[in-house]
């Protein structure tokens, strides 16, 4: 299988595990990615707010270097799948929108989209594309704990999540009891935790967090595997100082879904071990 990569936004910067675990996982799954050279950030909904041509611009381009080489987009971030979807279903659907911004494309960088790529979280991939039946005997270190899994607000757009249900996702839990683990049922797998507005408004994204990590943790689960980068960064990064803002429990470990996929299949052995003294030693 044959994608072009897009590492989703934080990938390289505050979430550089994700970016480092892909290089390994992908050559144990037989994808090959080919890096898009340049690629910018999907807007995480934030560009959109102020100007939403130029992040349809930014995200055309995207899709116009993959359509150039005949791909579909690959990216372990949800965020990134959602608004890419978000974009690409809006310009594949509004031909007088498309020409506009193919105006400035050509302009800007001599490109142009024609609408002939798509948009794969890599957790659609595993399960559609792959399959778990053929994951499943490739597991070297069974993930065994409680784990909840975060899905994020973004992830789940028609069309672009495959048979996985738009409201009530099971994807990653098929895909943890793959792996061994025991997956945990709560509610807050597709709440936002505001990860776009830290900077402006941490004092409610701090308690947004607080309230999907305290969440995971009285469901029973040992750790939180997260689809998005950028909620992983917050969830992982800053619950201290969610728990210091309202008080909650928040003291579980956090990690992505390409690093426990990554560990499951038997690299990076060392962050494994860590990981398993984490879930051991965090906890009341």
């Amino acid at each position: 299988m044959k994608y072009a990569y897009h590492p989703g936004n934080v990938a390289h910067s505050g979430s550089p595990e994700v970016a480092e675990s892909m290089v390994p996982l992908v050559k144990s799954l037989g994808i090959e990615l080919t890096y898009l050279d340049g690629a910018t950030s999907c807007g995480a909904g934030i560009i959109r707010q102020v100007n939403q041509k130029l992040q349809l611009t930014l995200n055309a381009r995207v899709f116009a270097q993959a359509e150039s080489l005949g791909l579909g987009i690959l990216t372990p971030c949800a965020s990134t799948a959602g608004n890419l979807s978000e974009d690409l279903f809006l310009l594949k659907s509004n031909p007088i929108l498309l020409a506009e911004i193919n105006e400035v494309l050509l302009k800007t960088c001599g490109l142009k989209f024609t609408g002939d790529t798509s948009v794969n979280h890599l957790l659609h991939v595993i399960v559609d594309e792959i399959g778990l039946e053929k994951i499943k005997p490739m597991v070297v270190n069974p993930i065994d704990f409680r784990v909840a899994s975060y899905y994020g607000p973004n992830i789940q757009q028609y069309g672009f999540c495959g048979d996985d249900d738009i409201y009530d996702p099971n994807y990653m839990e098929q895909l943890v009891q793959t792996l061994g683990g025991e997956p945990v049922s709560w509610d807050s797998r597709t709440q936002s935790v505001g990860a776009p507005s830290l900077l402006s408004e941490e004092p409610t994204v701090l308690k947004q967090a607080a309230s999907v990590l305290n969440d995971a943790k009285s469901e029973g689960a040992q750790m939180i595997v997260s689809a998005c980068n950028l909620s992983h960064s917050v969830l992982d990064i800053y619950q201290g100082k969610a728990s210091q803002r309202t008080g909650l429990r928040t003291n579980i470990p956090v990690v992505h879904l390409c690093e426990i996929l990554s560990f499951a299949l038997g690299h990076y052995n060392t962050r494994y071990a860590q990981l398993r003294t984490r879930v051991l030693v965090i906890g009341d």
